[in-house]
């Protein structure tokens, strides 16, 4: 049975740094995707990043130049390093697992396997 674990959500003040951790478990994923999902208060969950196998990469226009994704295909396990955190980045953090990268997947309905979420707050 597969499973995704997100770790290293928190509270931190705006303009700081945090590092989510999503380890998998039951498969490989190291020919597939895998992204990263948000959701606020009242709104719907939104597309974050997503990695190809080949670590090719693709963001959303508002966390551009702040986040990075990357991936320890020995691990199993993909990173969202935030940098540069604003009050408007607050939300639920979700990892996601795509069976097979053919393009870059950007929508919810992409995904096959989803984590539990893990907190990220920021204060101004």
């Amino acid at each position: 049975q597969v499973h995704l674990v997100e770790r290293g959500g928190g509270s931190v003040q705006a303009g700081g740094s945090l590092r989510l951790t999503c380890a998998a478990s039951g498969r490989s994923f190291s020919s597939d995707s895998m992204g990263w999902f948000r959701q606020a208060p009242g709104k719907e969950r939104e597309f974050v990043a997503t990695i190809r196998w080949s670590d090719s990469t693709r963001y959303a226009d508002s966390v551009k130049g702040r986040f990075t994704i990357s991936r320890d295909n020995a691990q199993n396990t993909v990173y969202l390093q935030m940098n540069s955190l604003k009050p408007e980045d607050t939300a639920v953090y979700y990892c996601a697992a795509r069976l097979g990268t053919f393009r870059y997947y950007l929508k919810e309905e992409d995904y096959n396997y989803w984590g539990q979420g893990t907190q990220v707050t920021v204060s101004s």
